[in-house]
């Protein structure tokens, strides 16, 4: 462990979590101890704490109740001093319409439509997921056999002032998604999520804190064809946004399907679970190593390296 030196300036790090998860949800346990091993001092507060906006960099992991404060949410993104991921990656990434973006750019994705508050919703034929588009944790999301009812629950998020996504229901999504993880804008490891949507007309099962559904996550050794689509949504997000690659810290890409036909589910660049507790304490103390020297560089774009003065 790297020892405080007097002469060396240490930045004021945050891990953000929200109020019902002010440390997470124990996935990033080991977080505080692995960026210690960096001689980097971080502590944990709820984003909408006012200590964050003392830290010298915000590094989001938990903030999960962003999506019924929105506008809160972004103004005080660009508040913080610096924040990984990035404001402006948080505000295009905040809602599911960049899928379109994705699309747009040759990223094999799950086929999708959006209808704003007011619009007229088009359920197609077949089973349906409709979800808000802006969400987290799949509260919101339904699925449905018939027309009917999923076009009311799309009339009721877009009465709250919903934008509502609709998309076609993939049955390969009941073997479960791959979850591709980026550290730095490189492969780092994958795991397996269970599928999360119950039967038709049915809510999934939410954690005690109500912020999630339940997961059940195994690991996974993905074929290049699936970490191919992921590097192309990496590259075309960071294209749109105006951003390198390694500019961001972590980012989670979730696909369905196999080798033949994998598809964009969501790119996670908020603040994704990173799939920690399914790797072995060897792998997973290399990819928190790799994260940290990520942080390190973060800190050195923006000017907070260890030989910058702390501002009065």
């Amino acid at each position: 462990m790297k020892l405080a030196r007097p002469d060396v300036f240490h930045p004021r790090i945050v891990l953000a979590g929200c109020r019902a998860l002010p440390a997470g949800d124990g996935d990033d346990a080991e977080l505080v101890d692995a960026l210690r091993t960096r001689g980097l001092h971080a502590r944990w507060l709820a984003w909408d704490d006012p200590g964050t906006l003392e830290a010298d960099l915000v590094i989001l992991r938990a903030a999960w109740d962003y999506t019924d404060r929105l506008d809160e949410f972004l103004d005080w993104t660009g508040r913080v001093r610096h924040l990984v991921n990035v404001a402006e990656v948080v505000a295009w990434n905040s809602d599911k319409r960049y899928l379109a973006d994705l699309a747009s750019a040759g990223v094999p994705t799950v086929p999708s439509a959006f209808f704003g508050p007011g619009e007229q919703v088009r359920i197609p034929d077949g089973e349906v997921v409709v979800k808000p588009s802006v969400g987290a944790g799949s509260v919101g999301a339904r699925r449905f056999s018939d027309a009917g009812p999923a076009r009311h629950h799309a009339e009721a998020l877009q009465a709250a002032g919903r934008t509502v996504l609709v998309q076609p229901y993939d049955r390969r999504v009941g073997a479960g998604e791959t979850a591709l993880v980026f550290l730095g804008g490189e492969q780092s490891h994958a795991f397996r999520k269970g599928p999360m949507l119950p039967s038709p007309g049915t809510e999934p099962v939410f954690d005690a804190s109500g912020t999630y559904a339940e997961e059940h996550l195994s690991p996974a050794d993905p074929d290049t064809e699936l970490w191919d689509v992921g590097h192309a949504a990496l590259d075309a997000a960071a294209r749109r946004v105006g951003v390198a690659t390694t500019d961001l810290l972590y980012a989670r890409v979730d696909l369905i399907g196999g080798r033949d036909d994998p598809r964009l589910l969501e790119l996670e660049l908020i603040e994704p679970s990173l799939g920690w507790r399914q790797l072995t304490p060897a792998e997973r103390a290399r990819a928190q190593r790799t994260l940290a020297l990520g942080v390190e560089a973060a800190l050195e774009r923006s000017g907070l390296g260890p030989f910058a003065q702390r501002r009065p």
